[in-house]
């Protein structure tokens, strides 16, 4: 076996891919949040339509896109098979009394915390990017007046359009898309589909408290000097704004849309 391929098989090695992997769809987080904040817009959902096209046309975006369902499923693979080493290395009543005692919950049960996360993510994507993809969403026009800034929105019917078009005509801005953000309006006032990405939020967030933190431990940037600026951005910002700034969207749309 070479050395680099010890070094992989090694809990070390299986420690450290699950921090890069994790941290870059930490990374993901940030930016796919920023661009769902559009769906808040007062505009029938013109500038979320117009992110959700860019993010699934421009070619350095679909590169990223498909690196990041890789890491996804190495990410979840890697932490079965780090779980299932860590239960055979740990001797059961060692285990139970003492790992009880010393841990916190999250890190306890990461494993049911990361399959709820895929659960939940399995969902997400069958609900609006393979909908988007297979042209199961609706289509829709938006006529911008650039002198009054008025816009007007008419959903075109199925099969006169699909493609999206933007131009200006006669000091009107002509945008043509495909309406995703009416399909996120229709598929939130699901109640039960509302909780449940509720509940992957809290998940998220009890996920992250500990994966955040631990994946600089992994790697070993954990020094003294930076773990207080580590763990800030590990509780705060990802373990709280991100889950809550997600959860958000769905009760939302639930309840005032």
């Amino acid at each position: 076996m070479s050395r680099s391929k010890h070094v992989l098989s090694s809990s070390l090695g299986k420690k450290v891919i699950m921090s890069l992997t994790g941290l870059f769809l930490c990374t993901f987080l940030v930016i796919h949040l920023i661009g769902n904040l559009q769906l808040f817009y007062n505009d029938q959902g013109k500038a979320f339509n117009d992110y959700a096209y860019f993010m699934t046309h421009f070619t350095p975006i679909k590169v990223i896109s498909y690196l990041l369902y890789t890491f996804i499923v190495i990410h979840a693979v890697w932490a079965l098979v780090v779980t299932i080493h860590n239960k055979k290395a740990r001797p059961k009543g060692y285990a139970v009394f003492r790992g009880s005692a010393n841990s916190a919950w999250s890190s306890r049960n990461m494993g049911i915390l990361g399959t709820v996360l895929l659960v939940f993510i399995v969902t997400h994507m069958s609900n609006f990017w393979w909908k988007y993809h297979n042209d199961e969403v609706p289509y829709v026009e938006y006529r911008t007046d650039l002198n009054t800034n008025e816009t007007k929105v008419t959903e075109l019917v199925a099969g006169e359009f699909t493609d999206y078009v933007k131009y200006v005509d006669d000091e009107v801005e002509v945008i043509k898309a495909k309406d995703l953000y009416k399909q996120v309006a229709f598929a939130f006032k699901e109640w039960y589909l509302v909780a449940f990405y509720v509940i992957s939020m809290v998940a998220l967030s009890f996920h992250l408290v500990h994966g955040f933190k631990s994946a600089f431990q992994s790697l070993g940037l954990d020094h003294k000097k930076y773990i207080p600026f580590i763990r800030f951005l590990g509780i705060w910002i990802f373990a709280i704004a991100i889950p809550i700034g997600f959860a958000a969207l769905p009760v939302y749309f639930y309840f005032f849309n």
